[in-house]
C-alpha cells in the first residue's frame, strides 16, 4: 500500500506506537493505549454495572457514590468527585437519586454552608454490604485469567499508569495556566 509501511510484527507497532513513513505517521486505533484503556474500561464497567443495575437499580455515578461513602463514611460531593474522577454534575446528581431513595443523607457544613457532608443511611449501608461481596467476586473472575505473577505485574502496571496520567494532566493544566497568563 502506498504511504504504508506493512506490519512485520514489530513490537512497537504492535505496542500501539505509529508506524513511520518518510514524515507521514499512522495512527491505530486498535493498537492505542488510550483506546484499548478506554475499551477495557468500558466493557468492566458495562459488566459490572449489569451486577448491580439488575440487583438494586443504580446506576454507575451512583454506585461510584455509595462505594465511595460505604468505604469512607463521610465525605462532601466536592471529595467524591475528586476521589471517583466524576465531574461535579455527575455527582451531584448521584447525590440527589441515592437521597431521594434515602440511601444517604446530607447534613449542612457549618464551617462552609456551600457544601454538605454526606453519609449513608443504615438502608444504604445496608445495600453497600449486600453488593460488596458481588462487586469482589466480579473483580475476582476479571482477573482469574491471569496468571499470579502476571497479576502482580498487572497490578504494578495499572498504578505507573494511574500515576503517570495525573502528572500529565497537572502538566497540561500548568500549560494552559501559563497560555492563559500570557
Amino acid at each position: 500500500m502506498a504511504g504504508h509501511r506493512a506490519n512485520d510484527g514489530d513490537s512497537a507497532t504492535e505496542a500501539g506506537s505509529p508506524t513511520t513513513t518518510g514524515e507521514h505517521s499512522s495512527l491505530k486505533l486498535e493498537q492505542f493505549l488510550p483506546y484499548q484503556l478506554n475499551v477495557v474500561a468500558s466493557l468492566v464497567s458495562q459488566a459490572l454495572s449489569r451486577v448491580y443495575a439488575q440487583r438494586y437499580h443504580i446506576g454507575v455515578p451512583e454506585w461510584r457514590v455509595l462505594v465511595t461513602l460505604g468505604q469512607y463514611g463521610i465525605m462532601t460531593g466536592k471529595a467524591i468527585g475528586a476521589h471517583t474522577h466524576m465531574h461535579k454534575t455527575k455527582v451531584s446528581r448521584a447525590v440527589a437519586l441515592l437521597e431521594k431513595r434515602k440511601l444517604l443523607v446530607r447534613r449542612a457544613n457549618r464551617a462552609d454552608m456551600r457544601e454538605s457532608f454526606l453519609s449513608l443511611t443504615a438502608t444504604g449501608r445496608t445495600m453497600y454490604e449486600e453488593l460488596t461481596p458481588h462487586a469482589l467476586d466480579f473483580a475476582r473472575k476479571l482477573t482469574e485469567i491471569l496468571d499470579p505473577g502476571d497479576r502482580e505485574a498487572f497490578n504494578r502496571a495499572i498504578r505507573q499508569l494511574t500515576n503517570r496520567s495525573a502528572q500529565l494532566v497537572a502538566e497540561v493544566a500548568q500549560q494552559s495556566d501559563r497560555k492563559g497568563q500570557m
